[in-house]
């Protein structure tokens, strides 16, 4: 990581200074009490999609963000637990993945039990598979308990330059949209208003009291229930699978062999099991099949008790006994998918006319079953969508019309969830066939392993692929990147940088900070000669009149504000001389000055470990691959491919001030 740009700071590197803001000098952003009469952004909602969405908003100090929850306080224990591969990824981003690999459980196998052969009424192991196949990511498949996940979230918040805390215990009663933001305007459209619902927190007034605040854009992240979704007329579509489970984090004692690796256990007659291994050792989480429900049968009247949850388990696992000791959390559910038709307040047959200033995202736009472990990523990675795009079109860096893709591409993602997951948990709650008169729903378990197998892909987040659009270019040019594939996440590998001899992975350069990324790999020729491809395109990128640089760099900031370019050269490290590259790739930066030496890369040179071959790059010719600040790949393009450069930018990009 980087810091001391502007001057030596001792203490911890990720705790940010508070930044000032205009009207109240020698003052923190966010001021304790009240909530303010207007903001930039509401978020409403303390769940994985609303710290998201406020811990990448933090970032910038000149939006006026606030983030309300009608519970009193963080959340304390678990719900969700599973964290993909691509999550990971953007934790990274944000600055907290490696905390997170140090607490979570790592997913390293999966194994599936099924009824024995020899005795259907006693289970066996069939299969242990590795669970996230090599190469597909550069970090694992974890468990960490999501009130923790949370935690690191709190903790970006607060350490940002907005140091930005949430309001708590204020419910959302009301929200309103002023007719004239459609023209234009009204500068916060929104209204919302709130009430205070917790005796408590007497210091912020008495319960019951009404707070009303207006906003630029609100971001309902207020789950299944929400509030926001129901004022804007939005109602999530779908069907129930009629299935009943339960769930509980466990201490417990055991005699089966597979407690510390994810186990897929289906027995004869008793239901299935999913094991799931949790952080610190000890403690598991068990997912309960508890039976078909009846037509509009709602599991809460079947008077689901702990008991009731722990005599099925024991049931579906013999011949093997577990002893649960201490229930750390616990729940019922039942199995429903639902899907919002737009994850915005403005209608499919308004989108030419109106802009949108109210969205939703997470459990309020899409529901599922859990244990496909997409719930949390998801809703995170709507918000990871949707940040960057609030704050450029705010920072004015970006058009309005932007915001359109939020829903454009978080639906079609959510759709295509929704889809797996009715067939995933089809298949995982059916009996296994154990003879030729097994019912006919029944699922062989070769065939449930092989789409377990087939779709890790699907499970790891990697595979989700934004269309084309106004920032997602069409694949004209991929033949330079084939493995950098033009809507799908930037798929990092290890490289050297050239200043310091360092090992890295390029693809941790793409920081939750907004910025958008320009990836130039060079061709075969030498770097530092003057008719390198690398050397024209940082001429180009640096005194044309065309360079999207010098058209959406504002005055006085750092010349890789907006758009951060750093180049990867075919040569080892140590065949290139740092003095001899182009003054472009070390800019001054800051207010001394300083030169910036981590924008030059080189191919870590062991066994298959060069990322021209690793991620297809033309060797050649070298290449441009334009990446947008939640990582996404947004255009692959020739390096002499300039004015097709300052085209892409300039169909949403506004010139600087």
């Amino acid at each position: 990581m980087q810091f001391h740009l502007n001057g030596f700071r001792a203490g911890d590197p990720d705790v940010s200074e508070a930044v000032e803001v205009a009207d109240r000098p020698g003052q923190p952003r966010q001021q304790p009490g009240g909530i303010p009469e207007e903001v930039d952004v509401l978020i409403v909602g303390c769940g994985p999609a609303g710290l998201a969405l406020a811990a990448q908003l933090a970032v910038f100090p000149d939006i006026k963000t606030r983030i309300v929850e009608q519970k009193p306080g963080p959340l304390l224990v678990g719900q969700a637990d599973g964290v993909a591969c691509r999550t990971m990824e953007m934790f990274h981003a944000y600055g907290f993945g490696e905390r997170v690999l140090r607490e979570a459980y790592w997913v390293n196998e999966t194994t599936f039990w099924n009824p024995s052969e020899t005795n259907p009424q006693k289970i066996s192991r069939s299969r242990r598979i590795q669970d996230t196949e090599d190469g597909l990511s550069e970090f694992p498949h974890v468990i960490l308990n999501q009130a923790r996940v949370h935690d690191f979230f709190l903790d970006i918040m607060r350490q940002s330059p907005s140091q930005l805390e949430p309001d708590y215990a204020r419910r959302v009663v009301g929200l309103s949209i002023d007719a004239s933001e459609r023209n234009g305007g009204a500068s916060h459209p929104v209204t919302v208003t709130l009430e205070l619902i917790d005796a408590e927190h007497a210091d912020l007034g008495p319960e019951g009291q009404i707070e009303t605040i207006k906003a630029r854009y609100v971001v309902g992240c207020d789950g299944a229930r929400s509030s926001v979704r129901r004022a804007l007329g939005r109602v999530l579509h779908g069907d129930s699978g009629n299935q009943a489970w339960g769930v509980m984090d466990v201490l417990a004692v055991t005699n089966f062999p597979d407690v510390r690796l994810k186990s897929v256990i289906h027995s004869a007659h008793e239901g299935s099991v999913l094991i799931i291994p949790r952080e610190g050792g000890y403690m598991v989480r068990l997912y309960i099949e508890l039976g078909k429900l009846n037509e509009n049968e709602r599991v809460s009247s079947k008077n689901i008790t702990t008991d009731h949850l722990i005599a099925a388990a024991q049931r579906i696992i013999r011949p093997y006994t577990m002893e649960v000791k201490e229930i750390a959390w616990w729940s019922v559910y039942e199995i429903a998918q639902g899907l919002c038709d737009k994850f915005d307040d403005v209608p499919v047959d308004e989108e030419a006319s109106r802009l949108p200033h109210v969205f939703i995202a997470g459990d309020a736009c899409h529901t599922h079953s859990p244990k496909a472990g997409q719930g949390m990523n998801v809703s995170m990675r709507d918000s990871f969508n949707l940040g960057w795009k609030l704050a450029s079109v705010l920072r004015g860096r970006s058009a309005p019309v932007v915001l359109h893709t939020y829903s454009a591409e978080r639906q079609a993602v959510a759709k295509e969830l929704i889809d797996f997951d009715r067939e995933f948990s089809k298949m995982f709650s059916a009996s296994p066939t154990i003879s030729s008169d097994s019912d006919g729903d029944a699922v062989d378990p070769a065939g449930f392993q092989k789409y377990f197998m087939q779709h890790g892909r699907y499970t790891a987040g990697t595979l989700t692929r934004y269309r084309p659009s106004l920032i997602s270019a069409d694949p004209t040019h991929q033949h330079l990147a084939r493995g950098l594939i033009i809507g799908m996440r930037f798929h990092s590998a290890p490289v050297i940088r050239l200043a310091d001899a360092k090992p890295v992975h390029l693809g941790h350069t793409v920081k939750a900070d907004g910025r958008w990324r320009l990836f130039a790999f060079s061709g075969a020729e030498d770097p530092a000669g003057s008719s390198s491809g690398i050397r024209a395109l940082c001429s180009f990128l640096s005194d044309s009149a065309d360079s999207p640089l010098r058209q959406y760099t504002p005055p006085g900031a750092d010349f890789d504000s907006v758009i951060d370019v750093r180049a990867v050269l075919q040569q080892a490290h140590r065949d290139l001389a740092l003095e001899t590259m182009p003054a472009f790739l070390m800019p001054r930066k800051g207010r001394y000055g300083l030169c910036d030496y981590e924008k030059m890369f080189c191919p870590d040179l062991k066994p298959d470990q060069n990322i021209f071959d690793m991620r297809g790059i033309d060797r050649d010719n070298g290449c441009m691959v334009v990446v947008r600040p939640d990582q996404h790949v947004a255009h692959v393009l020739p390096l002499t491919a300039y004015a097709e450069l300052t085209a892409f930018f300039a169909n949403f990009m506004t010139q600087r001030d």
